[in-house]
Parts: structure tokens; C-alpha cells; sequence
């Protein structure tokens, strides 16, 4: 069984609602089990759970929220070189496109990458014009399908990483997916 844990801070409810579209997407992958939790009630042990994380936060002023950066200062930073080989991914909101959403997913994966993360970014287009190269990213509340459809993949996508990487599930590896999709696997 897969654990991942969906971790976000959410200050106009945007970034949680993505939380819950990734979590969606963690889900349609077999045996995974997932928790979504606010950076607000989260605790060392639920990131020692996990083995698959995802971690969203608002875009603030280009980079991550002061919560989400106290989390990992503050309260994970005691069990730094504790959590090295889990995989991760990032996620953001902000106010408008072009507002710094990328950058701030770029904030969250150096972070964990100094935990010892596994990072990844996504290739594939979740929709048309919608890619996922640093993380899921949504331009206030994630209305539109394309947005969902990116979140969902990257929760998807971190499902796969871990069944594959954690517990040797190679048949969730999205290269031998598209392969039989293809007729080639």
C-alpha cells in the first residue's frame, strides 16, 4: 500500500482546493492510501507516514508561504536528513497567471531537496496548452478543467512514482502504461 500525504497552506481556500484534486488523482491509482492535511494541523509523524508527498502553498510575492516555510524550519528541521529517498512534487496558487507560481514550486522542491526529497516535474500535457514541468499550478480557484486535469495528474503521477520506486510496481510505470495504451506493451 502506498502512502501519500497531500500537505498545503491555504489562505483563500484555492491552494486546498487543489490539495483535494491532487488527492483525487493520488487515489485512481490501486492500492494508495492518502491524507491531505493543512500545514496548520500537520505534524512530523504524518510526513514520516508518508512516502509520497505533495506540498502546495499560496505564491507569496514569488516564493512560498510564511507558514509552509515555518513548518519545514521550524518544526521538520529537527528530523532533517531523516526523510531522505521519499518522493515529492510541488503545487501553487496565486492571484493571477503570471504571477509567480512556477518560481514558488521552484521554492518547494529546493526545500525538499535539501530534506533528501526525490523531486519530479510531469512531461506529459495534463490538457492542451497545460504542462506540469516544476508542478501543478492554478490561477485562483482551479475552475477549469485543464487546471483540475493538471492537478490530478501530478497526484496521479506521485501515486505512480511511489508504487513504482518504493514498492517495485513497475507495471504503474507511465512509460509501460502508455505503452499498453499504444498496443505496444
Amino acid at each position: 500500500m502506498s502512502r501519500i500525504l497531500v500537505l498545503y497552506d491555504s489562505r483563500s481556500g484555492n491552494t486546498a482546493k487543489m490539495a483535494q484534486f491532487i488527492a483525487e488523482g493520488a487515489q485512481a491509482i490501486a492500492d494508495t492510501e492518502v491524507r491531505v492535511r493543512s500545514v496548520d494541523e500537520a505534524k512530523p509523524e504524518d510526513v514520516f507516514w508518508c512516502e509520497g508527498l505533495a506540498v502546495g502553498s499560496p505564491t507569496n510575492l514569488g516564493l512560498i508561504s510564511w507558514k509552509m516555510k515555518r513548518f519545514w524550519d521550524e518544526v521538520m528541521c529537527e528530523h532533517w536528513m531523516n526523510l531522505d529517498g521519499k518522493i515529492a512534487c510541488a503545487f501553487s496558487s496565486a492571484g493571477a497567471w503570471g504571477g509567480g507560481m512556477e518560481v514558488a514550486c521552484q521554492s518547494i522542491l529546493t526545500l525538499l531537496v535539501n530534506f533528501g526529497f526525490l523531486v519530479f516535474g510531469v512531461t506529459d500535457y495534463a490538457a492542451k496548452g497545460m504542462t506540469l514541468h516544476y508542478g501543478a499550478v492554478a490561477m485562483k480557484e482551479p475552475r477549469e478543467p485543464e487546471v483540475q486535469a493538471s492537478c490530478r495528474l501530478l497526484g496521479q503521477r506521485l501515486a505512480e512514482w511511489t508504487a513504482v520506486f518504493v514498492h517495485g510496481r513497475k507495471n504503474e510505470h507511465p512509460d509501460q502504461k502508455k505503452a499498453q495504451r499504444l498496443g505496444a506493451g
